[in-house]
């Protein structure tokens, strides 16, 4: 499948989980991709075997997304998609217990990298007049659960700043997507230092592969069409609300 293959693709957070799915598929989709992480023996290892181009960057550091931005453009001379899918649970728990680093962390990591790198993407992609922003957001950025008060604030966030880009793209022709998955089969419990799923509950949740398809499925949209916003739910997953 060469659907993509013009197009030059950026993914954050793209060591692991979700990141690796999505990267996958827009390279299995013909597009040069390109994929961030902090872990840089994780990250080339993944580059390496999906077949994308690595850059070891913090997307919390306004001076790393600059050199990752100048990189690049210099080898590949363009951006067409980003998808800013970086981000963490960082300290589940109540917000009475919450420390103001983990409350600084977990707003950076989660909102502050996306809204930093869908700056500098976008003045690419105005200039160029065309171009896809997805952001990665959470259902709790719309449910409220114990323990995830911060985190669905830094969530809820992303979905906001995402409709205001969203706005302010489409006259010059940029299309800005939130998308607000829920139970994903990925890292994210234990590295949140959550209770791991069943493995015959977690084949029923959202896998790296299901994400990347419905990441590939939105650039893959005629140009003059846009999904805002979309949610992908897990059948398996009972939700209640608050």
């Amino acid at each position: 499948m060469n659907e993509l293959q013009s197009k030059v693709a950026l993914v954050t957070g793209a060591s692991e989980g979700f990141g690796v799915g999505i990267a996958n598929e827009l390279v299995t989709r013909g597009c040069t991709v390109w994929i961030t992480a902090r872990n840089e023996e994780k990250l080339k290892q993944q580059a390496t075997q999906i077949g994308a181009r690595a850059i070891v960057a913090d997307v919390t550091s306004p001076e790393d997304w600059d050199r990752v931005i100048e990189i690049i453009l210099k080898e590949s001379g363009q951006l067409d998609i980003l998808v800013n899918n970086a981000g963490g649970g960082i300290a589940i728990e109540p917000i009475v217990n919450q420390t103001d680093k983990a409350v600084i962390e977990s707003i950076n990591v989660n909102l502050t990298s996306a809204i930093l790198g869908s700056i500098r993407a976008a003045k690419i992609m105005q200039q160029q007049q065309s171009g896809t922003i997805i952001n990665i957001s959470s259902i709790c950025s719309v449910q409220a659960w114990e323990g995830w008060g911060i985190y669905a604030a830094a969530k809820a966030g992303l979905n906001q700043f995402t409709k205001s880009l969203y706005v302010e793209m489409r006259p010059h022709q940029v299309r800005a997507t939130v998308l607000i998955p829920s139970w994903g089969a990925t890292g994210f419990q234990s590295n949140a230092n959550l209770p791991v799923p069943s493995a015959d509950t977690a084949s029923k949740m959202i896998s790296p592969e299901d994400i990347g398809k419905v990441i590939a499925n939105i650039c893959m949209l005629p140009a003059h069409l846009v999904v805002p916003e979309i949610t992908l739910l897990p059948l398996v997953q009972e939700i209640s609300p608050y």
